[in-house]
């Protein structure tokens, strides 16, 4: 029985396969690569001015505590992480079309699983924020013009962000084995708040308080946690199949790629006994 060959695309400096071939960190199948870095900065510069005009306004109210306690919530260090993401994913974007491949190709092999770990937390945790907060944190959310902002910032528009990179990007759908890590992170995360009150003397939310209603109740509530992780974390992992099977092949739209791409590829054969060096040059 005779078997198509199956073609990889590979580095040339090591013939290993090449990370994101096909630029899918990097370009988007609806926007140009010029528009997604504009759309890329401008959610970064608004996230980080967000962080920074909070810290500083906490910073010079209610004597500091707030500010003190600022990096101790997982709202906050998912938003510097949605902050620092896009930035990174900006700089990607922006090496890409301007000289045909991007920085994160450049990386070395550890770095680019990381991005992909990377982008899995900013799909992912964004939303379980969104739920968490709205469903058991939100009285008193538009108290002040300044909480209303705020709340809207990091618990709405922060899952405004994450949607639409999911949507309007080209990535791939999230490895099974990133759901392991994702859990993992939350779990510690959890695990910390323990830390936290051990050494500042403060929840950082009220319902792992095993002082009200018991240890049994945070032990729901953490479970339930948990499980909002693997049931987002699944969504969103079909959200992009659909997304890719509608824009690549319902609509045949692969994607907005630079007319500066200059790639040297190499493809193997599946059975070893070919190596072909493919130039693509637009």
């Amino acid at each position: 029985m005779f078997t198509r060959p199956r073609h990889r695309t590979l580095n040339p400096h090591t013939l290993h396969p090449l990370f994101d071939p096909h630029h899918r960190f990097t370009t988007s199948w609806l926007l140009s690569p010029p528009l997604l870095l504009s759309l890329r900065t401008t959610t970064s510069l608004y996230l980080f001015a967000t962080l920074f005009f909070i810290l500083g306004y906490e910073s010079s109210h209610s004597d500091g505590v707030a500010a003190r306690r600022f990096f101790s919530y997982f709202t906050v260090l998912s938003y510097w992480g949605l902050a620092f993401y896009f930035a990174v994913a900006a700089a990607h974007t922006a090496s890409y079309w301007l000289t045909g491949r991007s920085l994160l190709q450049r990386w070395p092999r550890w770095a680019q699983e990381l991005h992909g770990g990377f982008y899995s937390t900013v799909a992912v945790f964004p939303f379980i924020v969104t739920i968490i907060f709205w469903a058991l944190l939100s009285r008193g959310a538009f108290r002040t013009r300044f909480s209303t902002w705020t709340n809207i910032s990091q618990h709405v528009l922060n899952s405004v962000f994450a949607f639409a990179e999911i949507v309007l990007t080209r990535t791939e759908p999230l490895p099974w084995w990133h759901l392991v890590a994702l859990v993992g992170l939350v779990a510690l995360y959890l695990g910390l708040a323990y830390v936290t009150y051990g050494t500042q003397g403060f929840f950082v939310y009220n319902f792992l308080d095993d002082r009200i209603g018991g240890r049994g109740r945070v032990a729901g509530y953490v479970f339930a946690v948990l499980a909002a992780t693997i049931v987002v974390f699944v969504i969103v992992r079909y959200m992009i199949k659909l997304r890719m099977w509608g824009t690549e092949q319902k609509l045949g739209m692969g994607g907005k790629l630079t007319t500066r791409e200059n790639m040297d590829a190499f493809t193997e054969m599946q059975d070893g006994r070919d190596v072909e060096l493919a130039v693509q040059m637009k």
